[in-house]
This record gives C-alpha cells, sequence and structure tokens, in this order.
C-alpha cells in the first residue's frame, strides 16, 4: 500500500481528483443532480407507484396470514415444546447444542453451501441439488428453531402476492393439459420456494445479509475469471447465438461453465448488485479490494457474454443504485457512459447497435415464438398449458400454433412463459409478486442506513435488471438460473426486513401474534453475573438487544461522577 501511495499514477489520480473537485463542471453536475433528486421526491407518479398498496396492506392483519404462520410454525413450536420438556436432556448432550449452534447460524450454512451449489459446471450439474440443498437448510433452521422460540419461519414477511402465485403454481401441475410432463417442474418451484422461505427466515440482521452477499459474489469471482480465461484461451463462434452477417467482428461468447451464454449474462445481472453492494459496505479494506476486483472481472466477463438483454438489464440496476443511494452522482454516471462510448470495442458497438434491428435473424426467429404463445393464450387464458415448458411444447404440437423454422423451446419471454403455463392468473400474480417486491425493498432503504441500506438497494435493483431481461429471454429454461432469481429476490424482502428491525419497528410476530401482541409483547430477561449484567432468556427474541455492564470508566464518563464523589459532594 505505501508502494502504491508513492507511486506516479496515484499522485495522478489525487491532481485530477483535485482538479475536479474545484471544478465548474463538478458544480455543474451536482446542482442537476440535486434537482433531479428533488424532482424524483416531488413527483406524483412515483409517491403513487411507492404507496402501500390496499391488499398488501391488509395482508399484515389478516386472518390468512395468521393462518399460513400458525402453519408453518406448527413443526417449529412442536419441537420447541419438546426440548423444554427435556432442556436438561439437551443441554447435556454436546451434539444437541452443536445442531442447535448450526440450526440458529442457517445464514451462514446457506452462504457456504451457494458457493459450492452455484460454481458447479453445467456438465455435472443435476437439477436434483438445488430441492436437496433447501431442503436440508430446512431442517438446519428448525433444529435452530427447537432451542429459540422466536426463531420460526416467517411467512409475513414473504407478502401476500408470492404466496398467491406459489398456490397458482402448485394448482398448475396437477390441472396440466398433460399432468406427467408437469410433475418434473413443480420440484423446481419447490426448490425456488424453500429458496424464499429459509432466506427471509434465516436473515436476521446486517452480518446475515452480508454473508449471503459474500456468497452471491464468490460465485460471481468464480464465473466470471473462468470466463475471462474462456476468452484468452478463444472461443469459436456458434452461428446459433449470433448473425454473422449483421456481425461479422463479433468473436464468440463468453459462457464460462453454463451452457448457454445468455443464461451466464443473466447470473451475472441478478449476483453482480450484490458483489457491488459488498465492496461498498465492507468494513475491511481487505474486503473492499476483494469484492472491487470480482466486480471489476464480472462486468468485463458480462461485455464477454455479448449479451444485449444482460447490458441492458445490469444498466437498469447501476442507474437504479446510484439514484437510490447518491442521485446527485447520477448526471456523472450518464455523462461517463457518454464519454465511453469512443473507448468501447467495435464488435461491442455493433452489438448495441443490432438491439434495435428487426433483420438480425437471433431477434427476428422470435416473432413466431410470441406470436405461437399468443395463439395458446386465446385458446386457454385463465389456466394456460400447464407447468413446465415440456408440456407447453407439447400442447403448441398438438394443435399446431407454432409455425417457425427453428425448433419451439420455449416462449423467449419470462412473461409469456409464466402467461402460457399458468394462465393469466398466474401472470398477474406473478407481475404484482416482483411489483410488491421492488416497491418493498426501495420503501424500506428510505429511512435505513450503512451496510443494510446499500444491500437492501442493490437487491432490489438487481431484481429490476432481471425484470428488464425478462422481456427478451427465458431465465427460468434452467432451473438453476430460477433458484437464483428467486434468491435474489429473497435477499430483497431479508433486507426490508432488517431495516424494519433496525428503525425499531420490529420483525412480524413469529407464531402466529397480532401485530399488536407483537408490539406488546415483552421479552423475558433473566440477571447473571450480578446486577447490571444481563442476558437473553431461553425464548428471548433474537433480535433484541443484550444490556452489557457499564465498567467503572464508562460510568465516570457519563455521569461526570463516580457514586462515592456524588454521595460526599467532593470534586473528582
Amino acid at each position: 500500500m505505501t508502494l502504491l501511495r508513492e507511486s506516479l499514477l496515484y499522485s495522478l489520480y489525487l491532481a485530477l481528483e483535485g482538479a475536479y473537485e474545484r471544478s465548474a463542471a463538478r458544480r455543474i453536475l451536482h446542482a442537476f443532480g440535486a434537482w433531479c433528486a428533488g424532482q424524483a421526491a416531488q413527483s406524483r407518479v412515483l409517491t403513487a407507484l411507492a404507496r402501500e398498496g390496499k391488499l398488501s396492506a391488509a395482508w399484515e392483519s389478516s386472518q390468512m396470514r395468521r393462518v399460513l404462520t400458525a402453519i408453518f410454525t406448527f413443526p417449529g413450536r412442536t419441537l420447541n415444546r419438546w426440548y423444554e420438556a427435556w432442556r436438561a436432556t439437551f443441554e447435556d448432550s454436546v451434539f444437541a447444542r452443536i445442531v442447535f449452534e448450526l440450526g440458529e447460524g442457517t445464514a451462514i450454512a446457506e452462504s457456504w453451501l451457494i458457493m459450492l451449489l452455484w460454481i458447479i459446471p453445467y456438465a455435472y450439474w443435476d437439477n436434483a441439488w438445488s430441492l436437496l440443498v433447501f431442503a436440508f437448510l430446512l431442517i438446519l433452521f428448525h433444529a435452530g428453531a427447537m432451542r429459540r422460540r422466536t426463531f420460526q419461519l416467517d411467512v409475513a414477511d414473504i407478502g401476500f402476492y408470492p404466496m398467491v402465485f406459489l398456490f397458482l403454481m402448485m394448482l398448475s401441475a396437477p390441472l396440466s393439459y398433460r399432468p406427467e410432463l408437469s410433475w418434473r417442474f413443480l420440484g423446481y418451484h419447490m426448490a425456488a420456494a424453500l429458496c424464499v422461505l429459509v432466506t427471509v427466515s434465516a436473515a436476521r440482521n446486517v452480518a446475515d445479509l452480508k454473508r449471503l452477499c459474500a456468497g452471491a459474489t464468490f460465485c460471481v469471482g468464480v464465473s466470471s475469471v473462468y470466463g475471462v480465461i474462456q476468452r484468452i484461451r478463444g472461443v469459436k463462434v456458434n452461428i446459433a447465438y449470433v448473425d454473422a452477417k449483421l456481425n461479422p467482428d463479433m468473436p464468440g461468447r463468453v459462457q464460462s461453465y453454463f451452457d448457454n451464454p445468455n443464461t451466464f449474462g443473466e447470473f451475472l445481472v441478478m449476483l453482480l448488485p450484490l458483489a457491488l453492494a459488498l465492496a461498498l459496505c465492507s468494513e475491511k479494506r481487505r474486503g473492499k479490494i476483494l469484492a472491487g476486483a470480482v466486480c471489476f472481472f464480472g462486468v468485463a466477463a458480462l461485455l464477454m457474454t455479448y449479451s444485449r438483454a444482460a447490458w441492458v438489464g445490469f444498466a437498469l440496476s447501476v442507474g437504479l443504485m446510484v439514484l437510490t443511494l447518491r442521485p446527485t452522482l447520477l448526471p456523472g454516471l450518464i455523462a461517463l457512459c457518454i464519454v465511453a462510448i469512443p473507448f468501447l470495442p467495435s464488435a461491442v458497438w455493433t452489438r448495441i447497435l443490432t438491439i434495435t434491428n428487426f433483420n438480425d435473424t437471433t431477434t427476428s426467429s422470435r416473432f413466431p415464438l410470441y406470436e405461437a404463445a399468443l395463439n395458446l393464450i386465446q385458446r386457454a387464458p385463465l389456466d394456460g398449458a400447464g407447468l413446465g415448458s415440456d408440456v407447453v411444447r407439447q400442447y403448441i404440437k398438438d394443435f399446431r400454433l407454432y409455425h417457425g423454422s427453428a425448433p419451439f423451446v420455449h416462449a423467449h419471454n419470462l412473461y409469456l412463459q409464466v402467461c402460457i403455463e399458468t394462465g393469466l392468473l398466474g401472470a398477474a400474480a406473478f407481475l404484482a409478486s416482483v411489483f410488491w417486491n421492488v416497491k418493498r425493498g426501495f420503501r424500506a432503504v428510505t429511512n435505513a442506513k450503512g451496510a443494510t441500506r446499500i444491500i437492501t438497494c442493490a437487491a432490489a435493483a438487481g431484481v429490476c435488471g432481471i425484470t428488464l431481461c425478462g422481456m427478451a429471454d427465458y431465465p427460468w429454461h434452467y432451473p438453476r438460473v430460477q433458484v437464483v432469481y428467486w434468491f435474489l429476490f429473497a435477499v430483497t424482502l431479508a433486507g426490508a426486513k432488517v431495516c424494519r428491525m433496525e428503525n425499531g419497528a420490529g420483525s412480524h410476530a413469529p407464531i402466529g401474534m397480532t401485530q399488536r401482541d407483537a408490539e406488546n409483547h415483552t421479552p423475558s430477561w433473566k440477571p447473571q453475573h450480578g446486577a447490571g449484567t444481563y442476558v437473553p432468556a431461553r425464548g428471548a427474541g433474537m433480535a433484541t438487544p443484550i444490556r452489557k455492564p457499564e465498567s467503572k470508566l464508562e460510568r465516570t464518563r457519563k455521569h461526570g461522577k463516580t457514586a462515592g464523589h456524588r454521595r460526599s459532594g467532593r470534586k473528582r
């Protein structure tokens, strides 16, 4: 670090930074950014979009929420009663105490397991692993719930719309056009549902959020470095992924250890914002440097995928993060992007220009897919063809709805695919879930601060980015990417929950309490080791702060006098 500070490059950086701080360009950009922030704060459209909806507000105090909470927390409460009845036996067992500690650290286990799970090459990947891993995490979570009464599954923070969407997904399998083709896909959706349930329930403080971001950052780093090495070694051009006539100078598209470059790009769009958030909120310099290096390689690998939808989605994510965290920097970011255009490789610029070129075969080939999807919606508007792309292909083949030359794999649009699988009701529930998730995340960061604010904003921005990508592709075609999508969805909800807990609002009551009961609930405490030292009793909430004993020096600094001096009236 000393060599870096004494280098000519660092001196040049300081000189440029000082010149910019004193320049008129900085004052103009900051003034324009402040004006944009003020306009956004006074916007009626944004105010209407950000306000709490009637259904989501009613969900907080609804009977349905209480019933679902009671059902989902029944196993944990039953295990807790068993523990209370045999507490001495369990506490005498070293194995039981180890299992309890592991269960209370489910977020730590999840971060390590996703590190292992999401770096497996596609050739060795099995879709059943996601279901097995998150089922194991669910069991591990209940081991922690056995000792802690308030360590229960949090259905309330998942929300009304995602629960409705899950219910419609479960109905789409038995009501499918060919049910035998849909059961496999129901398992994929159940893995994603378990991911949301475990992640939202296990993340209870900012440290848990950082651990989840660290796991995602590790996956971004491994996949990105692998992709950069792949580019150095050379990638063969695949005409199925590019129109060679319109992109004559474009090299082969990097796909890392995934099966498709678009899939790799979508993977980076979802997890790169979390890596950027970790770089911003890391307390140690080493962590900032490592996370920053991961972001550098991630952006480089994203450019090498030549995925146009991923580029646009990532740009939207970064823009929303800047607009939310530092709105005065938004004009500078836009100016920087404009200045960087001449320095882009010609292949990248050519690829960008083909976004609106309908003569590109990779774009024009999608219109027959859209037409077939719309024809299917007209035939089965309410229930769709059934869950999964297999039954959709069979339905389209039987009724001859597709007239394109290339084989029909999926609709190449996330929202059309959800609609033709689950019907208009399922598509409406999914869109409401995404909109509610993003709104909940950005509303939570308005009164938050520190690392929680940054991580929650990054997760919500990532959801917006992949939502935009979904208009040009179907990310859920690969079940592993589908689980990553819902993981990002869950991190947004978990971040919003932690923001609310840090602001003193507390989390939802975990065992079927109403909100009023939760607010009036007094945690149990028991004194230990003398007066002034308190630790939470068994069953006390994890979010309740522990009162630490004050030292004599701290009491002197706080009150100015010691107890003896106050009694005697003498000055210290």
